[in-house]
């Protein structure tokens, strides 16, 4: 009997191919709800593709949920939406175990978070034990009540959005569930020409006119495929010595640990694959450093008070750091 090999195969050109032309219809699908915010949407499907979970911070108004919202549509599978409140329950989150008076025993009932994507909408508005059940089931895909295990499936990413500006009633995410996120980033304002789009005919559609793209199945098949992209040596030798950077770096307290170098690794993978290549470049870490590695980075007080911040940080180290040739 033939051994198990779970080890990636080399990618060919036709696949390659065929994966950038996919993930370039996923991005022009969102494209068509959030105008003009092509490289964000671009980050958001590296972070879908690399098995991970997406954090995106910006101010009310510029699209987040929407964002969100329209990935989830682009998969045809089964999505989510959570409201972030106060009075947010753990069990609200996972499910519950109800008693069966028919049947004389508990039996579980699933919970918002059993879907391929999960819209948390608000997350930091929620107290630290709601936040909490969300560790598990994000680093383990499985979610544990009443002593029982329940797997949530092989296709789950969840999309946080939070307000920095609006922090009454708030509370900070913990860097433990920081950590859990592949990458953290913001969508900003549109620029000139897109609000001009947006407000004359061509506005943004509506979110429930999105058709899917791909189903489930076939993003574990792309996340899969992706897997076999060639990283050089000299490459990982790049994103260590940057991870190793951060916990140099004077101005941070904590900086990036082994988990968020594995993250590049995997991102920087899908962002080569995304474009057709079979290997990972210096540019695509550069290009991922800032939107993975950022929100890992603990301040020192002293810096936080000085204006210094994480994003200010990684642009310095990218400068500091050279690539160094084989």
């Amino acid at each position: 009997m033939a051994k198990n090999d779970s080890t990636p195969h080399p990618v060919t050109e036709e696949q390659a191919a065929g994966f950038a032309s996919v993930f370039d219809r996923l991005v022009e699908n969102v494209d068509q709800v959030v105008v003009g915010k092509a490289r964000v949407i671009r980050l958001a499907f590296v972070a879908m593709f690399s098995q991970g979970h997406l954090l995106i911070e910006d101010y009310p108004g510029t699209g987040k949920t929407s964002m969100a919202r329209a990935m989830a549509q682009s998969v045809k599978g089964s999505h989510a939406r959570i409201q972030f409140t106060p009075d947010l329950l753990p069990g609200d989150i996972t499910g519950v175990s109800i008693f069966d008076q028919k049947k004389g025993s508990f039996t579980f009932h699933e919970g918002p978070i059993f879907a391929n994507i999960v819209l948390a909408d608000e997350i930091n508005r929620a107290s630290p034990k709601t936040q909490s059940a969300l560790l598990e089931v994000m680093e383990e895909r499985r979610v544990t009540v009443d002593g029982v295990t329940h797997e949530v499936g092989e296709v789950f990413m969840v999309v946080a959005t939070q307000n920095p500006i609006e922090q009454a009633g708030t509370y900070r995410l913990p860097e433990a569930q920081l950590d859990r996120f592949i990458m953290k980033t913001s969508l900003g304002y549109p620029d000139h020409a897109a609000t001009v789009n947006i407000l004359a005919s061509r506005s943004a559609r509506a979110v429930a006119d999105v058709e899917p793209i791909v189903t489930a199945d076939m993003v574990t098949k792309m996340a899969a495929l992706a897997e076999g992209i060639h990283v050089a040596p000299e490459v990982l030798d790049y994103i260590t010595r940057l991870t190793e950077a951060t916990r140099a770096a004077p101005e941070v307290r904590l900086g990036v640990s082994v988990r968020g170098a594995l993250a590049l690794t995997r991102a920087a993978r899908v962002a080569a694959i995304s474009a057709g290549r079979l290997f990972v470049t210096p540019d695509d870490v550069k290009d991922l450093a800032d939107a993975v590695f950022a929100h890992r980075l603990v301040l020192d007080a002293e810096a936080e008070f000085d204006g210094v911040t994480a994003t200010s940080v990684m642009s310095q180290i990218l400068i500091d750091t050279p690539v160094r040739q084989a």
